[in-house]
């Protein structure tokens, strides 16, 4: 079995923490002395949720009544807005291993303001490609991309925690902010809805951020016997990464979450129409959702540090591959949430493991540049999911439908899955072996 490296925080100001076996340190003695850090990481992750398709979808019907779009027209500017966030990020992303977490963070922070006002006065479908380019980039890719490099580096042997505890900022976003956004806009309109995201960014986001990183950890400072290396004792190159077979390997499968949860998210308002299910109902549910995925993500997060990423791979899809099925045949309102909690189940799960794998495997140096592709790369499978989807059903081909074939593609990637793990864990433990590509 591997032994991680132990955790060895870097403080720019004070003594280190003292380095203590990560099996032994409990939990709460971990959080407290890096609460900071960690708090940071939960305030990135939640504040993406208002470039989340989850959220972006609550105005999906206000937005198709509008402009007069269909279930493909809207679907088709999503897809248009989206890949434009992730060919960006692909050039962007790379600055996290260049510049501090804050001064990306209060950058990104200013523009995601900014977009949230224009989506709130969006009055042309021009305008709202514009607008969506601006959340998504925003909000899924470098919000979610700085807080889960910043894990990945800043933490060694306790990564798996760092993130799945950075990580649940993702999951308070989507227990309380849907049924929130829903509320408010009964009252004030969406658009009001949007100016009172900007309004949070703005007074309540930056301050907090900017407090909890005052003493930041700097990766330019960072020598190189900071940094953890990957396969071969190597810190790996994006252009490197790209070329060994793992990497590729791993695609078929991390892009299913995004894809499968992404196009859900973004027909929630037409799947309960069809089901006849009250929109505000289902979300209320969310919280449960979340909940499962808090409690996925910190087992998932302890299994990676003990054990390896790579021994999760053929078991972290098969939840949402039976979610997707049970969405499909459901017609009672309670199977609703039972998918919701199976879905949970795989995103806590992803979330531990995508943050924890590719530093394990490729090192911290340039941990961003490679993020920053698989980023760009699961950016992109959620552009494409609601454009398709979204013309798939107004060629009648219903999303129930398409939720079976879902499921059996994951069932086929999880199969393909328990030959991964086993090469790779292979690879990862066979000392002085020089990489493949």
């Amino acid at each position: 079995m591997r032994c991680p490296l132990p955790i060895t925080p870097v403080h720019r100001h004070g003594p280190p923490t003292t380095v203590r076996h990560p099996h032994r340190m409990r939990l709460l003695q971990f959080i407290k002395e890096n609460a900071r850090w960690l708090a940071a990481g939960v305030l990135l992750t939640c504040s993406s949720s208002f470039g989340q398709t989850y959220f972006i979808a609550l105005s999906a019907a206000h937005v198709q009544e509008a402009f007069g779009l269909s279930h493909g027209g809207w679907g088709g500017i999503y897809t248009m807005g989206t890949l434009m966030s992730a060919a960006l990020l692909m050039q962007v992303g790379r600055l996290a291993d260049r510049f501090k977490v804050k001064t990306l963070a209060v950058a990104t922070l200013s523009l995601f303001v900014m977009m949230c006002l224009a989506m709130s006065a969006v009055s042309h479908w021009i305008m709202l490609v514009f607008a969506i380019f601006g959340l998504r980039f925003c909000g899924q890719g470098m919000m979610s991309h700085l807080a889960l490099t910043a894990m990945g580096r800043w933490f060694r042997g306790n990564r798996g925690r760092a993130v799945a505890i950075a990580s649940l900022g993702f999951s308070i976003g989507e227990g309380l902010l849907p049924i929130s956004f829903v509320l408010l806009t009964s009252l004030i309109g969406w658009r009001f809805g949007w100016v009172t995201a900007a309004a949070i960014l703005a007074l309540i986001v930056v301050p907090l951020l900017l407090y909890l990183l005052r003493s930041e950890r700097s990766p330019q400072s960072m020598s190189d016997s900071q940094h953890s290396p990957g396969l071969g004792g190597r810190h790996w190159t994006r252009g490197e990464a790209m070329r060994h077979w793992l990497l590729w390997a791993l695609m078929p499968g991390f892009l299913a979450p995004s894809f499968i949860s992404t196009s859900l998210f973004f027909h929630q308002v037409h799947l309960t129409e069809i089901k006849g299910w009250h929109i505000a109902s289902y979300v209320a549910t969310y919280p449960i959702y979340s909940a499962f995925s808090v409690i996925s993500n910190f087992a998932a997060g302890t299994v990676a540090d003990r054990y390896g990423a790579a021994r999760l791979l053929p078991f972290y899809l098969l939840p949402i591959g039976g979610a997707m099925i049970v969405m499909g045949l459901a017609t009672s309102f309670w199977w609703g949430p039972v998918a919701l909690v199976m879905i949970g189940i795989t995103q806590g799960a992803s979330q531990a493991m995508i943050g924890s794998i590719w530093p394990e495997y490729f090192g911290t140096r340039n941990l961003g540049s490679i993020r920053a592709f698989a980023v760009a790369a699961m950016v992109f499978s959620t552009a494409i999911g609601p454009g398709i989807t979204g013309l798939l059903i107004d060629q009648g081909i219903g999303f129930e439908t398409q939720c079976l074939w879902m499921g059996g593609y994951v069932a086929l990637i999880s199969l393909f899955f328990v030959g991964v793990s086993r090469t790779a864990h292979v690879e990862r433990h066979q000392e002085g072996k020089n990489p493949t590509y």
